[in-house]
C-alpha cells in the first residue's frame, strides 16, 4: 500500500474512531459501527506497514502498535455489547500509541 494512501486512511480512521466514541455518549444507535470502522482502518494501517527492513527497536514498536490496534478492536466489540469495558481497552490502546509515538526513532527527524 502506498504510504500517502495509508496516511489518508489513518487520518480518516482516527476521525471516525473519535466521532464514534463521542457519538456513543449521545446514545446514537450507529455509533458502534462508526467506531468499529475507524478502529478497523487504524489496525489495517498498522498491519500493512512493512517491517522487514526495520531494526530491532522499530520492529518492537511495530508490534506494540499492532497490539494497540487489537486493543481497539476489542474495545469496539465491548461497545457493540453495550458494556463499559470498551473505555478501558481504548485507554490501553491510547497509552500504547502515545508511548510508541514518543519513543519512535523517526519522530525526531
Amino acid at each position: 500500500m502506498n504510504q500517502q494512501i495509508r496516511n489518508y486512511i489513518f487520518m480518516f480512521s482516527c476521525v471516525l474512531t473519535f466521532a464514534g466514541a463521542i457519538l456513543y455518549v449521545t446514545h446514537w444507535i450507529h455509533a458502534p459501527h462508526v467506531f468499529a470502522l475507524g478502529t478497523a482502518g487504524i489496525t489495517v494501517c498498522f498491519i500493512t506497514v512493512s517491517y522487514k527492513n526495520l531494526g530491532f527497536r522499530s520492529r518492537r514498536l511495530h508490534r506494540i502498535n499492532m497490539l494497540a490496534g487489537v486493543s481497539m478492536i476489542v474495545s469496539s466489540v465491548f461497545m457493540f455489547r453495550e458494556r463499559m469495558e470498551w473505555v478501558v481497552f481504548l485507554f490501553i490502546a491510547a497509552l500504547l500509541l502515545i508511548y510508541t509515538s514518543f519513543v519512535n526513532p523517526r519522530s525526531g527527524e
